[in-house]
């Protein structure tokens, strides 16, 4: 991480002053405005400064009747052991918004377990907005691994690694999987996986208490298509074979089953599997992930989702 000038950290800090003054203490802009000795329209920039760079973390304590009945339902309809349904901005079917947060308190339910724990991780765009809104912990007791590697064929890292970002913000020991999500062919898998140092993160990964994972579509969108990792004839090949949803980069269709394709027996990923009281949180919404998230909920890979109302509605009217 860059080091900041001495400018910058004035910024930010009269921005942690300012958020607070509003969030906690209560004040008007006005009233900070005054306080500071700032113009209004500098306070309201301080304030909107703080949440932007994660000063300050807005979140909703109040359970919403209607997301808590949407949450039973989920449960009851498809078996799952949790679910949380957070509000969502009814103008934009697509919104993440609160997903991030909902994440992060989940998360750091677990982390703030004083008996160690294994945490393992996906990877993704919201499961790294969800290790943004983490606080600064000091969790030296736990042990964090990823799920699977942060490489394409090119040797390009992908921007939404997790696992290394998590442990800046908690200090834990962290194991990351140093190898391409997709091996060029099943033969470069398996030499890869019988790499000491891989054999070993592979094992801890299934040891893990509790596992938090996104889902990605394989529509237009697909992350798999967009961040590299398989090409435009590949994504058509799943799509034919019925293919909605990946989690880990395995592929599943709509009813949740795993599908026999050559991107299922090349990719390094730890398989997901629910084991004794070990939980599997799938943390998604939106409506191009839809299907994605029902083959997720109707599969054995995961026992809890969390995300939002809108979708949570959405898969309530699919038969």
């Amino acid at each position: 991480m860059a080091k900041l000038s001495n400018t910058e950290i004035r910024k930010l800090d009269d921005a942690a002053r300012a958020g607070w003054l509003y969030y906690v203490a209560g004040k008007t802009q006005d009233e900070i405005a005054k306080k500071l000795n700032v113009s209004r329209q500098s306070a309201q920039r301080m304030v909107a400064l703080s949440v932007s760079q994660g000063l300050i973390k807005v979140r909703l304590e109040h359970p919403i009747a209607k997301c808590m009945d949407l949450a039973e339902k989920i449960k009851n309809r498809f078996g799952l052991e949790s679910c949380e349904v957070v509000p969502s901005d009814g103008s934009d079917p697509n919104s993440t918004v609160g997903l991030a947060q909902a994440g992060a308190a989940e998360i750091q339910r677990h982390l703030k377990s004083k008996t160690p724990k294994i945490l393992a991780m996906g990877t993704g765009r919201v499961l790294r907005a969800c290790v943004d809104e983490l606080p600064t912990l000091d969790c030296s007791q736990h042990k964090v691994v990823a799920m699977l590697g942060n490489m394409a064929l090119d040797g390009s890292a992908s921007p939404y690694d997790v696992v290394v970002r998590m442990a800046e913000h908690i200090n834990a020991k962290h194991y990351p999987m140093p190898l391409p999500v997709l091996p060029r062919s099943i033969e470069e898998k398996q030499q890869l996986h019988a790499q000491h140092n891989i054999t070993s993160n592979l094992r801890l990964a299934t040891k893990a208490d509790v596992t938090f994972v996104g889902v990605g579509s394989l529509g237009e969108k697909s992350p798999l298509h967009i961040d590299g990792f398989i090409d435009e004839q590949e994504l058509k090949e799943l799509q034919n074979l019925g293919a909605v949803g990946e989690m880990i980069s395995w592929v599943y269709d709509k009813r949740g089953q795993l599908i026999d394709c050559t991107v299922n027996q090349r990719v390094a990923s730890t398989p997901l599997k629910i084991e004794g009281n070990k939980q599997i949180y799938a943390i998604a919404a939106g409506e191009d992930k839809v299907l994605a998230i029902l083959g997720a909920v109707r599969s054995n890979m995961i026992s809890g989702l969390i995300t939002n109302e809108y979708t949570a509605e959405r898969l309530l009217s699919i038969e």
